[in-house]
């Protein structure tokens, strides 16, 4: 696949998730399909993270960053993808998943440097950062502030759209992809919102919608891809053209039939343009 900077790609239609997909989604801490859990001590947060085993093929170290509400659970599939040419991490952000639940729920600002704290703890080198819906919000923070840390970004349905930047409008979109989505994902969002507690997940979009995104754009440096299923209603093609454009130099790439979770139910698809994005540094 070659894509070229803002100008819009395609890659081949998505696969379906299915049980065996739930399934591994739903393992953790157990190891399944090469992936395994850890739990180490991050800024005095007890922090599950899943991981994959080195390949060994010298290729970036890709990080795997949920979005609100959810884990390292609906973000499996891609790490599994990915897994045979990278070395992968899905740690759950604090309040998330596996990870300890601390008494507040992080603002942008506090996962970003959260997260910088993890990747000094685990010290892989420069990474490839990709960060899902309200976790593309956090990981553009992290690139903006800290560039030494993030070899590449991939924006995967950036939230928030300017035009709906409230929680009616967030919800109510979100609300309209749920009928879009593999039916099976609702056991993943049941299991995540339960860790999570309803509070949380309110006050951390609550966050989600005060920030803006725009701002920490302009200011990254990396190469980047701004991704999304074609049938996305939380980030639709105004807004995604749109943070795109804000990026220098970014790359755009549409996943046909996919709504927005679209690492989950079109893993194959986003790893191929992750490979794609990193190929000039990198061939495996």
């Amino acid at each position: 696949m070659s894509l070229t900077a803002n100008r819009p790609g395609t890659v081949s239609a998505p696969g379906r998730f299915g049980p065996a997909q739930l399934r591994l989604a739903l393992a953790a801490p157990r190891p399944a399909a090469g992936l395994t859990s850890e739990f180490r001590l991050v800024d005095g947060v007890r922090t599950h993270t899943r991981r994959s085993a080195d390949p060994g093929t010298g290729a970036p170290p890709v990080v795997l960053v949920h979005g609100l509400a959810v884990s390292h659970r609906y973000l499996t599939p891609l790490a599994v993808a990915l897994g045979p040419t990278h070395l992968v991490y899905v740690p759950d952000l604090p309040g998330f998943g596996l990870t300890e639940r601390p008494g507040t729920a992080y603002d942008v600002s506090r996962h970003a440097a959260w997260l910088a704290s993890w990747l000094d703890a685990y010290r892989p080198g420069p990474v490839c950062l990709l960060g899902h819906s309200f976790g593309a919000e956090v990981v553009a923070r992290l690139a903006a502030d800290r560039p030494e840390l993030v070899a590449a970004l991939v924006l995967a349905g950036p939230t928030s759209d300017p035009a709906a930047r409230s929680r009616r409008g967030q919800f109510g979109r979100w609300l309209v992809d749920t009928a879009r989505e593999a039916p099976l994902q609702a056991p993943i969002l049941l299991r995540d919102v339960a860790n999570a507690r309803p509070w949380r997940v309110f006050a951390t979009l609550s966050h989600s919608v005060h920030n803006a995104i725009e701002a920490d754009l302009v200011r990254i440096t990396a190469p980047t891809l701004v991704l999304a299923g074609a049938r996305d209603t939380v980030v639709p093609p105004a807004w995604r053209t749109e943070a795109a454009r804000l990026v220098p130099a970014a790359r755009t790439v549409t996943v046909p039939a996919a709504a927005h979770n679209v690492a989950t139910t079109a893993p194959a698809q986003v790893a191929e343009a992750i490979r794609d994005l990193l190929a000039p540094t990198w061939r495996g």
